[in-house]
């Protein structure tokens, strides 16, 4: 996990007032990224608005790959993808129907991912 790009986002989300962040080392459980960053903001601009920030300061630093953005403020989830580091910006419902948090620690590391959890890539 670069702890580096792990500042820049937390840092990022805290700039504007992003609660509830939470880190997941997911090295060794997806081949996908390095990093994830589970927040939550009060209100879809406020989601919209940290995606936007966290952008610009993944931009600033550099990361190994295109920046990515998914999803729109209305459906209450945003994903920012920064490569080793994916940023997860949620309203309150939204991450609790998901829980993201849950579904990530019931994966070992090292161990096949749970199909909810597999991508394409992944042999899905």
């Amino acid at each position: 996990m670069s702890s580096s790009l792990t500042a820049v986002v937390v840092d990022a989300i805290e700039d504007l007032k992003g609660s509830e962040i939470v880190v997941i080392d997911v090295v060794g459980r997806s081949s996908v990224t390095d990093t994830i960053v589970i927040a939550s903001g009060s209100s879809s601009r406020q989601i919209a608005a940290i995606a936007e920030r966290v952008v610009e300061r993944l931009q600033e630093v550099g990361t190994t790959g295109p920046i990515r953005v998914e999803g729109e403020k209305e459906t209450g989830w945003i994903l920012v993808d920064g490569g080793d580091i994916i940023a997860h910006l949620m309203l309150p419902d939204t991450r609790d129907y998901y829980n993201l948090e849950k579904l990530w620690q019931d994966v070992a590391p090292g161990q096949p991912l749970p199909p909810q959890l597999r991508g394409k890539s992944d042999g899905a």
